[in-house]
C-alpha cells in the first residue's frame, strides 16, 4: 500500500512539474505555485516514505543519529513551507475570484516570484532552531524511536535532558507556522465561496463552489492534523494519536494535492492531453516502416 501511494504521489507531482515547464499557457502565477507545491510534494515524500519502505522491506530500522536529525530537518523545513505556500495559494485564488480586473496589477511575475521565494526561505528557516535545540540535548538512554519517521516529541521522548523548554519552543514554532497561514488560507476561501454564491448562472456557481470547497477540505484536513500534533499540549500518552495526525500529513497529503488542485483543472487536463499527443507522435514517427523492397 505504502508503495502504491509513494508511486502515485511521485507520478501525479511529476506529471504537474512537466506539464508547468513545458507548455506555455500555465505559465502564470496560479500554476507557478502549483509548480512550487508539486516540487514540495516530491521532497516531503521522498524524505519519508523511501525509509519506511526500506525498514519494511528489510527489516532493518536502524538510522544513525546524523541521518535522524538530517530527516527531521528537511521534514520540519518542508512542512513549515507547504503552510506557507498554501497561504499563498489561497491569497492568489482570491485576488483572481474577488478582485478580477485589479488581479494583473496586483500579482505580477515578479511578486508571484518573491512570495514563492518567501515562502521557501520562511520554511527553511523555521525550523534550524529547533533542529539545533533538539540535536543538542542528551541522549543516553532508549534509542528505539515510537514512530514511523523522525519527529521531534518522538526524539525528545528518548532525551535524558529535561525538555520541557524544547517542547515549549516546538508548541510555539508549530503555532507560528500553521496558525497565520491556516487563517489566511480559511478566511480567502471563505471570501472567495461569499463571491462565488453571487454568481448568476446556477452551473458557473456549482463549478467553482465544488472546486473552492474541494481545496477548503483538504487545507482543514492538513492543518487539523497538523496542529493537533504540534500545537497542543504534548503529552507521553499522545504518542498514537500523532502516529494518526503524522499520516495525514506526511503521506495522505502529497497524495491527495495534486489530484485536487491540478488534475481536475481545465487547463491541466487539456495540456495533459496535448503532452500525451505529442509523445505518441513521436513515438510514431521514431518507428520504421514496414514497406518492402522489391
Amino acid at each position: 500500500m505504502f508503495l502504491s501511494i509513494y508511486f502515485v504521489t511521485i507520478t501525479g507531482n511529476t506529471f504537474i512539474v512537466v506539464l508547468v515547464v513545458a507548455h506555455w499557457r500555465l505559465h502564470t502565477p496560479m500554476y507557478f505555485f502549483l509548480g512550487n507545491l508539486a516540487c514540495l510534494e516530491i521532497c516531503y515524500s521522498c524524505n519519508i516514505l523511501p525509509r519506511m519502505l526500506f525498514s519494511y522491506a528489510c527489516g532493518d530500522r536502524r538510522i544513525s543519529a546524523r541521518g535522524c536529525f538530517t530527516q527531521y530537518y528537511f521534514f520540519g523545513c518542508l512542512g513549515a513551507t507547504e503552510c506557507y505556500l498554501l497561504a499563498v495559494m489561497s491569497y492568489d485564488r482570491y485576488l483572481a475570484v474577488c478582485k478580477p480586473l485589479h488581479y494583473p496589477s496586483y500579482m505580477d511575475t515578479k511578486l508571484s516570484l518573491q512570495l514563492g521565494a518567501a515562502s521557501w526561505i520562511s520554511g527553511f528557516l523555521s525550523n534550524s532552531i529547533l533542529t539545533f535545540l533538539i540535536s543538542n540535548l542528551d541522549f543516553c538512554g532508549p534509542n528505539e524511536i515510537d514512530h514511523f519517521f523522525c519527529d521531534s516529541f518522538a526524539m525528545m521522548k528518548l532525551s535524558c535532558s529535561d525538555t520541557r523548554v524544547v517542547a515549549f519552543v516546538t508548541s510555539i514554532t508549530g503555532a507560528l507556522c500553521s496558525l497565520p497561514p491556516f487563517l489566511l488560507t480559511f478566511s480567502s476561501y471563505l471570501y472567495i465561496i461569499v463571491t462565488v454564491m453571487r454568481i448568476p448562472s446556477a452551473t458557473g456557481r456549482k463549478k467553482a463552489f465544488y472546486t473552492c470547497s474541494s481545496h477548503l477540505i483538504v487545507v482543514i484536513l492538513y492543518y487539523w492534523s497538523i496542529l493537533s500534533a504540534y500545537v497542543l499540549p504534548y503529552h507521553n500518552t499522545q504518542m498514537l494519536p500523532n502516529k494518526v495526525f503524522s499520516f495525514f500529513y506526511t503521506i495522505l497529503t502529497p497524495l491527495v494535492n495534486p489530484l485536487i488542485y491540478s488534475l481536475r483543472n481545465k487547463e491541466v487536463k487539456e495540456a495533459l492531453q496535448k503532452h500525451l499527443m505529442v509523445s505518441k507522435l513521436h513515438t510514431s514517427l521514431k518507428c520504421p516502416s514496414s514497406a518492402t523492397s522489391s
